[in-house]
């Protein structure tokens, strides 16, 4: 059994719909489970949304969440991505003081070696886009802390499971298990 701090990810296939968000952010809420990380989009069929996100808890906690998700009539596929070898990132936009100078030099080096971007350039201030892992966007947050973090701003985790894996379908009427 996985330890009771284990980070679940889990995608959610739904349909496009207004309201899908708030309903399974609610029921979710409402039966005591914490979402850690939240991303929503369209996929490739804009009839189609898919949700990732992150619960924390033991094998009991994700086997409740994913049972209340099949309940819901607009899920359409869930699926357990932390049970495969998948990819993952996390995008964060960060404002950071960073005056003209030696400052701006060194910040700009810090960026360069987290194969970030600087996207906006004001007087005294940089703004960054870093993408990656969720541990390198939090290094990276960490890093440039002393410079003084003037805003910030994180999508949460989205994830897909590589070409040769199987994912772990549940048992949602119409849902197969398929292939990434």
């Amino acid at each position: 059994m996985a330890n009771s701090n284990y980070r679940h990810l889990l995608s959610a296939l739904v349909q496009n719909v207004p309201g899908v968000l708030a309903h399974i952010s609610g029921m979710l809420a409402s039966r005591g489970f914490n979402i850690d990380s939240l991303a929503v989009g369209e996929t490739e069929d804009p009839a189609l949304s898919r949700m990732t996100f992150v619960v924390v808890g033991d094998e009991r906690v994700l086997e409740q969440v994913r049972k209340q998700l099949e309940k819901i009539v607009t899920v359409v596929r869930v699926l357990d991505i932390s049970s495969n070898d998948f990819v993952e990132r996390d995008l964060l936009l960060v404002k950071i003081s960073a005056p003209a100078g030696s400052v701006r030099t060194e910040v700009r080096e810090l960026v360069d070696i987290f194969r970030g971007q600087i996207v906006d350039v004001g007087p005294d201030e940089v703004m960054i886009e870093i993408s990656g892992r969720e541990s390198k966007v939090q290094a990276f947050i960490e890093r440039v802390r002393p410079y003084g973090i003037r805003e910030l701003v994180r999508t949460g985790r989205i994830a897909m499971v590589r070409s040769d894996s199987m994912t772990t379908t549940s048992n949602v009427p119409g849902a197969e298990a398929v292939h990434a």
